[in-house]
């Protein structure tokens, strides 16, 4: 708790930075010892995001003079974006793991002792510095820089670090060691991703402590981009119990600069999924992707894993495709959760499981449901069922129904709380997550003859919202992915050719627009402030099941980089003529997405039906016409 002063080293002609102790605490002897006992640390340990010491000079430290920002000042002006976050808790990491190696535990790591400047290397500061201010300060509410109790180093019985930041062995008086550096890691970091301090909210430094010692851990507060290994990683920092928190903080620093690494310890299924689509076998592949994967191809290569596996989700899995605007499986937001269509007992419903777990959990009262979206929190479900927008905890519990939706095709749920869905035949609406009577959201341009806007996305930030339009309810091959900003009100097409478009953010302004056309998954560099493109389009993946004829596709994608999509071919139909004795005779030779035949005006005596081939269910007709005889 020295002061510091900017100085010039008139000999070697450099700045530096000096810590002098204060007049009020240089009489104390065991104050004193301690802050030569920080100099000899410091001098001991060489990292690049360590600051250097100079020099010792009786009550004061020569150091290095490190310019830019506290990490302090950078939370004050506003949140940082994940990826740089992540740069930074990697640098802090390998700092701490230098010190820990050398036998030193810093016991007061927050955001005010790291300097973090934004085009330089992040250096921690004060490590072995925990010397107290008077006493009678502690109940002070400045939390992020509250007094430490004692110098009196791990002895137990004491307390020592910071209250906001402090482990909750520090906070108790228990002995300490490296793992409380960690549990401090995992709230800097916390405080990095939400922009909001963990146990800050108290109205003294008791309070604070107390938080620390009980409070519940929400994760769910964290951001829906934050990386599913980073959620691990937090939860293993973040654990009270020392005995099953993160041991050694080196595994944490591996985890940041090798991200998909995690990945490994998913379980993969050795049983085949016993779906089928129609044409080809179905197969739910769960692939987990580093952020900013999609440059990986477009962008000259460069060698990143890529993890890839599959999961059984079960026999009462229902997949999609016999019903062609119908969804198999959707993802949470942070990645780790699924919600799909099951059978049980006769009827179809939803369920959801969590990746690292064997066996799904039925949400009964989703009967009949289609097309289910979480919303941004990932607490709650919303689905189409019975002519109605619905929605239900995630937990389970009884629907409610939000609003009439009678041929609604897509939903998503905004970050300001309102829902934004398609209709078959008309533009977008919008309705309150609590429910209500939707507004209409677009209007279908009439002079390009379009029919539908379908499969919308809101954007990140919720500034804008993605969607397929077409000028058909029907054959959306030349499709276009358009957008409309909820600010201004206007819309522009991105690309035409494709439907069914996902956004993939990569940064805060920047990510790549995913979409299907045939059977391919394609991506494209995305400006998302600007709404525009900023490369062309590459195909990613082949095989992906999906039917142009309604717009729909089997592949969902969460913010945090995990891709989920069913492989198959799209759903095919056949044209054959059906005459009055109930005789079948193939019109056209192969299949292919055909769909509302009709006769030409001098057409005669039969029926054109349309039949629809599916290895589980036979087939079924489509719309029959009839001639005038």
């Amino acid at each position: 708790m020295g002061e510091v002063y900017r100085a010039r080293d008139s000999k070697l002609d450099r700045e530096v930075a000096i810590k002098v102790l204060p007049d009020a605490l240089a009489d104390d002897p065991v104050r004193l010892a301690r802050f030569e006992r920080e100099a000899k640390v410091l001098a001991a340990l060489s990292h690049p995001n360590i600051a250097v010491i100079f020099g010792l000079q009786e009550r004061a430290i020569v150091m290095e003079l490190v310019e830019g920002p506290t990490l302090a000042e950078r939370l004050a002006s506003g949140p940082i974006p994940l990826e740089e976050s992540l740069k930074i808790a990697s640098q802090i990491a390998d700092a701490l793991e230098a010190a820990h190696e050398r036998g030193v535990v810093h016991r007061d790591l927050k955001p005010a002792n790291i300097k973090a400047p934004i085009d330089g290397p992040v250096k921690v500061l004060d490590l072995g510095l925990a010397t107290a201010l008077p006493g009678e300060d502690r109940d002070s509410t400045d939390l992020s820089n509250s007094p430490t109790l004692t110098v009196a180093g791990t002895q137990m019985g004491v307390i020592l670090g910071t209250a906001a930041y402090m482990s909750p062995e520090q906070a108790s008086g228990k002995r300490v060691d490296k793992r409380a550096d960690i549990w401090s890691f995992g709230v800097v970091l916390w405080e990095m991703l939400t922009s909001k301090s963990l146990f800050g909210n108290g109205e003294t430094i008791s309070h604070t402590l107390a938080d620390v010692l009980r409070a519940e851990i929400d994760f769910t507060r964290l951001p829906a981009a934050t990386p599913p290994h980073v959620r691990e990683l937090l939860r293993r920092c973040l654990d009270r119990d020392v005995k099953t928190r993160l041991r050694d903080i080196g595994e944490a620093r591996i985890l940041l600069q090798r991200p998909s690494a995690s990945a490994s310890s998913l379980p993969v299924s050795p049983r085949r999924i016993r779906w089928v689509w129609p044409s080809a076998a179905g197969v739910l592949t769960i692939a987990v992707i580093a952020l900013g994967v999609i440059m990986w191809r477009s962008t000259p290569r460069v060698e990143r894993p890529f993890m890839n596996l599959s999961v059984d989700l079960g026999p009462d899995a229902v997949i999609a495709g016999l019903v062609p605007d119908y969804n198999t499986a959707t993802l949470s937001p942070d990645g780790t959760r699924l919600v799909f269509s099951s059978r049980s007992g006769g009827k179809q419903q939803l369920s959801i499981r969590t990746l690292d777990q064997p066996k799904a959990s039925p949400l009964p009262g989703t009967e009949s449901a289609r097309n289910a979206f979480f919303s941004p929190d990932g607490e709650w479900i919303a689905f189409f069922a019975d002519g109605s927008l619905k929605k239900i905890s995630a937990r389970g519990g009884t629907p409610m129904v939000l609003c009439p939706a009678a041929n609604a095709v897509g939903g998503t749920w905004g970050e300001d709380g309102n829902i934004v869905f398609g209709m078959s035949r008309g533009g977008l609406a919008r309705v309150s997550k609590n429910g209500g009577t939707p507004e209409a959201l677009t209007q279908l341009d009439t002079q390009k003859g379009e029919q539908t806007h379908r499969f919308p996305q809101v954007l990140p930030h919720g500034k804008a919202v993605l969607f397929t339009a077409n000028n058909t309810e029907v054959n959306l091959t030349e499709a276009t992915l358009d957008v409309v900003s909820f600010v201004t009100g206007q819309r522009k097409t991105l690309l035409r050719g494709g439907y069914y478009g996902r956004y993939l953010p990569q940064s805060r302004t920047a990510g790549h627009l995913l979409y299907v056309h045939l059977g391919t998954l394609y991506g494209a560099p995305m400006d998302l402030d600007k709404l525009t493109l900023t490369g062309p389009a590459v195909p990613l993946l082949e095989g992906v099941a999906n039917n142009s004829g309604s717009g729909s596709s089997q592949f969902d994608v969460s913010p945090s980089g995990t891709l989920i999509y069913v492989s198959g071919k799209m759903a095919a139909y056949s044209i054959a003529w059906l005459d009055a004795a109930g005789k079948t005779q193939p019109l056209l030779p192969t299949l292919g997405q055909y769909v509302t035949p009709s006769f030409s005006p001098n057409a005669h005596g039969s029926l054109l039906a349309q039949a629809a081939t599916a290895a589980t269910s036979g087939f079924r007709t489509g719309s029959a016409i009839r001639s005038n005889e």
